[in-house]
């Protein structure tokens, strides 16, 4: 009699609010806020889309890749991305080759002098080791081969290789010499690198001759820079 009496005294519109209220804060099964099921189904969902997503994006990779890589329509996934590092690795043993021969001036003058003892610098005609490379950075000059041409010939050497860049006004010369009658003591590299060095003294003092003659020469347009005469009215 007490519980009948007690639930009795709550009003049929206490009892709807309190229902609203319990929707509310999803105290229900199968509320997003209830027990958790609904919690659940929303992450799956969710989930499920990203991994799609990551899954396309992957697909769209792997398809460019494989117009990048020849002969492999008929790849799997794994033998691509195989292919596509063997690619990689070759290309970057091609790169350190260029990057190790490449020949480029630098900004001060500079005479470098190695004796070479490896088979990579050794060309057709010449099996001799112990070749002497030398490499000279300056301005770029019209007399400097003429230069380089007389130590050759008054140190008896002989050029097996030579390598020549040329980049914004500066000039690289790189040489792969030895002696003209083939025997390695022959070969002096202190006479070589003082000789070198008195041709870059000379191409040094050539481009300081240079560039006084260019602003003598536009001073001299400065100073007989004549007006154009008044406009006389009639």
């Amino acid at each position: 009699m007490e519980m009948n009496r007690l639930f009795s005294d709550i009003s049929e519109e206490d009892n709807w609010a309190n229902c609203d209220g319990a929707l509310d804060r999803g105290f229900f099964v199968g509320h997003p806020n209830g027990d958790g099921r609904g919690d659940s189904a929303s992450v799956s969902r969710s989930h499920s889309q990203a991994e799609k997503r990551r899954r396309d994006r992957i697909n769209a990779q792997l398809a460019t890749l494989r117009k990048l890589i020849p002969k492999s329509d008929k790849m799997d996934k794994a033998a691509l991305l195989g292919s596509a590092v063997a690619q990689l690795k070759d290309l970057k043993r091609k790169a350190s080759e260029v990057a190790e021969s490449a020949v480029i001036p630098s900004e001060v003058d500079e005479v470098t002098i190695d004796r070479e003892m490896g088979s990579n610098l050794r060309t057709e005609g010449s099996n001799q080791r112990g070749c002497v490379r030398a490499s000279l950075s300056c301005d770029d000059r019209p007399e400097l081969f003429g230069e380089l041409i007389g130590v050759l010939k008054s140190l008896r050497l002989v050029a097996v290789r030579a390598d020549v860049s040329s980049i914004g006004g500066r000039i690289k010369s790189m040489l792969v010499v030895h002696s003209r009658d083939g025997e390695e003591d022959r070969v002096c590299v202190d006479s070589l690198k003082q000789s070198l060095k008195v041709v870059l003294s000379r191409i040094a003092c050539s481009s300081m001759a240079a560039v006084s003659d260019r602003r003598r020469i536009r001073s001299k347009r400065q100073r007989f820079f004549f007006p154009p005469p008044p406009h006389q009215s009639s």
